[in-house]
């Protein structure tokens, strides 16, 4: 082989090596990548396939149980992502058992948004650096569209600081479904398949098959929840009203809290982010607590900490 044919080689070999992490991604023993916000394309084609595999629907049709079913894998998912990425992984905001802490891992793994310690050590590093240069998805400072999508899709936002999350790491169920996560969205999606096939040929009176189940419930279902989840990155620095001075652009927006399960109350989670309740006041509907504390009653958490009163009515610069 001559040089320059061993040069063409060399980024197509590195394309394929990338493109090999997503389903076996070290994290922890990544290298620093030089230009660490270039876009990454083996990250780009993943991500875009998914939005492209909605447009099945036109093939495969609809019907109320496919409709259903993404709805329902929508909201559990939601939760798992709110509940126990956020609220449990990323700010250890209440206990529970080493065993839910895995299956809840497992739940937010199936939205394919990485698994639990990627997800976690980016978040930290998001409230130690928010709406600052090195805050990664700030549109204050990387524009809009790289705070809602653009960000992950880098070289730099592949690789976290494992650092932050130590305290995870000690749990090897939660490393391997780090480095694995996308087995779980695939076995889901098989499994919805499955389903749908079964479904259709028991009980064609319900209309779906396997290929709608597998549109709509995996990849419909989950680009909606993918971009629903990017709201709080984006539009909850953009848009809303600021109860207390954070010193960042964090918004509370009732809309985005319908959307995502509470995590539109955004301001008052800068104000205080290890609080399990993310609506502070009543009215401030914030689905992933009262989930939560239903959740408590059954033992299967315990210790959520709560909003102190006197940090709660600590509104600063911003009495409204």
């Amino acid at each position: 082989m001559s040089h320059s044919s061993s040069r063409a080689a060399t980024p197509t070999l590195r394309f394929l090596h990338n493109l090999v992490r997503w389903f076996a991604a070290d994290h922890a023993n990544l290298p620093v990548p030089a230009r660490p916000e270039a876009i990454d394309a083996s990250r780009i084609i993943p991500f875009v396939l998914m939005h492209l595999a909605c447009l099945g629907v036109i093939w495969v049709g609809t019907s109320a149980v496919a409709v259903a079913t993404a709805a329902f894998l929508y909201f559990i998912r939601m939760f798992a992502i709110t509940g126990f990425y956020h609220r449990y992984f990323s700010h250890r905001s209440f206990r529970t058992s080493r065993l839910m802490q895995f299956l809840f891992g497992v739940l937010g793994a199936s939205s394919v948004q990485r698994g639990p310690l990627w997800w976690a050590a980016h978040h930290r590093h998001h409230h130690a650096y928010s709406d600052r240069p090195e805050d990664p998805h700030s549109p204050r400072e990387k524009g809009f569209l790289m705070s809602h999508v653009g960000w992950f899709l880098t070289r730099g936002g592949f690789r976290p600081d494992m650092t932050r999350v130590r305290d995870l790491e000690r749990y090897p169920e939660l490393r391997w479904l780090d480095r694995y996560d996308i087995a779980i969205p695939v076995l889901l999606a098989l499994g919805l398949f499955a389903v749908g096939g079964w479904l259709e040929r028991s009980h064609p009176s319900l209309g779906t098959s396997a290929g709608q189940m597998l549109v709509w419930g995996f990849f419909i279902s989950t680009v909606v929840l993918y971009h629903a989840t990017y709201t709080i990155n984006s539009l909850c620095h953009v848009f809303g009203s600021r109860r207390y001075d954070t010193g960042d652009d964090s918004r509370n927006n009732p809309w985005l809290a319908l959307v995502t399960l509470g995590e539109g109350w955004h301001n008052n989670h800068h104000h205080y982010p290890s609080s399990v309740r993310q609506g502070f006041y009543w009215w401030e509907i914030d689905i992933t607590w009262y989930l939560l504390k239903a959740m408590s009653w059954l033992g299967l958490v315990w210790d959520l900490k709560p909003i102190p009163a006197s940090v709660r009515e600590d509104r600063a610069d911003h009495p409204g």
